[in-house]
């Protein structure tokens, strides 16, 4: 059944609250721009208004999908990880001979898995890439005989195999978990995840460019500040205490659970910030306007949502 039409009232709660926080912020980049740069020439004013922007478009397509239940939100992320697998191995060595291995990952490893997530198979698509997937792309690329930087080529697929499909994956995931007096809302948990991990990456920011002094890691990045991550965690983990109605926790297992989400979170951002270094790149696309491409969206939820999702498993789930 659709779990966003069993969960109405939470659901469009939720939506509205989303929309009349993104409509004050658009209000306020508005004046901004007018008061502060008429002349469009201000990167922090422009680059503010362009994310405010694609967040409306985010929140439209996650809204649209929420309403299609499981089938919109596999296929919602589906599409994400194909985006963001794209993105990934672009940037990575390639020869001839992993064409097959190429293809088999983006036409058969990832459709299978989303397959496997839709019908809530667990004790494989849990086992599926990290191991079967893991042990079959190397054999693709072997049988090609190319062996001139071999580790390094099938490496790199593998890892963007578990960042950008097997990672991805555990957010639908959510949705086919059975939760005692928590059936059919699995939609719910997606929503608080995603709000209060990108949510605490958006507040991390804020408050490291008004309070940052000591960056975590400088070569890596000068943004990404002990003052901006425990500012902005604190906060986000406000922020999920506040929305615990969205899920089956109290508030106080809420905010243990946001501290858990938005730690991952933020040192994923920090392992992927370490491979575009790697790679000499700012962003891994630009598809979306003011924040780079899909990879760029998703750092922080590759490393929480495998780890929330286990976490709400073992700890509620029934079985």
């Amino acid at each position: 059944m659709n779990a966003a039409l069993q969960a109405p009232v939470e659901f469009f709660r939720l939506l509205l609250a989303v929309i009349v926080v993104l409509s004050i912020a658009t209000a306020a980049g508005e004046l901004l721009r007018q008061r502060y740069d008429p002349k469009g020439d201000n990167p922090v004013i422009e680059n503010l208004n362009a994310r405010i922007s694609s967040w409306w478009g985010m929140v439209a397509l996650l809204a649209i999908a929420f309403l299609f239940g499981r089938v919109g939100v596999v296929v919602l992320f589906a599409f994400l990880s194909f985006a963001a697998l794209r993105e990934f191995l672009t940037l990575t060595n390639k020869a001839r001979a992993d064409h097959w291995a190429l293809l088999a990952s983006f036409f058969v490893v990832l459709p299978l898995q989303y397959i496997l997530v839709y019908v809530g198979w667990y004790g494989l698509y849990a086992i599926f890439i990290p191991v079967y997937a893991f042990l079959f792309m190397p054999i693709l690329v072997a049988l090609r005989g190319d062996t001139d930087r071999f580790l390094s080529r099938v490496a790199e697929t593998q890892w963007g195999l578990m960042i950008a499909v097997f990672a991805v994956s555990h957010v639908p995931a959510l949705i086919t978990l059975d939760i005692p007096g928590f059936e059919g809302r699995g939609v719910l948990l997606i929503a608080w995840l995603v709000v209060v991990v990108q949510g605490a990456e958006v507040l991390q920011y804020l408050f490291g460019k008004l309070f940052g002094r000591r960056p975590i890691a400088p070569k890596l990045s000068a943004s990404k500040t002990w003052e901006g991550f425990a500012g902005g965690t604190m906060s986000a983990v406000v922020l999920g205490s506040l929305l615990s109605w969205l899920t089956p926790f109290n508030v106080w297992q809420a905010a243990l659970m946001a501290v858990l989400i938005v730690t991952m979170g933020f040192f994923g951002g920090l392992v992927m910030s370490a491979i575009k270094r790697d790679k000499g790149v700012k962003d891994w696309g630009h598809l979306i306007a003011g924040y780079g491409g899909f990879t760029d969206r998703l750092d922080s939820v590759v490393f929480a949502a495998p780890v929330f999702f286990h976490a709400v498993r073992f700890l509620w789930a029934a079985g």
